[in-house]
């Protein structure tokens, strides 16, 4: 037996549950098996993810990826926390396959987490990669740690952001990304 299912067979019996029992007899190998699916961001990185999907363009304008859907683990209480990020980018002489930029918010999003942290590291990762002129990325999320225990308020939902080069230097970059993002559905 592992240690993790080790583990989680010692968290049962502390609250009070027969982890032999009929409905927790494989839950600890459950438990194990989810959590390594959720964390498994760890073993991957944003350059793995991009690969050979970059091409030479000569496109100059935003390129934006709105409402990719994730799902990550809060670090502070191990609780789920999902939204949709935002994710955009103006190219500097290269593009990026549209499907990688999703992938690399699931580098992210599949770890330990704080939302704040995990909007940077996107950011961060495609400014790295693409070496474009500008780079903004939205999150926004509801946190189950907020929803479920602590103050139990299940409408809310937290929004961050990460701007670099043109989309923080520039008004009008920044509105237009923000107009885009936030727009009409």
């Amino acid at each position: 037996m592992s240690e993790i299912k080790e583990h989680i067979r010692a968290i049962l019996t502390e609250l009070g549950e027969d982890p032999d029992r009929p409905g927790l007899q494989r839950t600890s190998e459950r438990v194990e098996k989810s959590l390594r699916f959720l964390t498994q961001g760890y073993a991957q990185s944003a350059t793995q993810e991009i690969g050979n999907a970059l091409f030479h363009e000569t496109h100059n304008n935003m390129v934006l990826v709105r409402d990719i859907e994730f799902y990550s683990l809060c670090e502070h209480h191990m609780l789920p926390f999902y939204g949709k990020a935002h994710v955009a980018y103006i190219p500097n002489g290269r593009i990026v396959g549209l499907s990688k930029m999703a992938r690399v918010v699931d580098v992210f999003a599949r770890r330990l987490q704080v939302q704040e942290r995990m909007t940077d590291q996107i950011a961060d990762a495609l400014e790295a990669e693409l070496h474009p002129r500008g780079v903004g990325v939205v999150l926004n999320a509801a946190h189950l740690c907020m929803m479920m225990r602590g103050v139990q308020k299940q409408g809310s939902s937290t929004i961050t952001s990460a701007l670099r080069g043109s989309f923080l230097d520039d008004q009008r970059t920044r509105e237009e990304f923000l107009r885009l993002v936030h727009g009409a559905r």
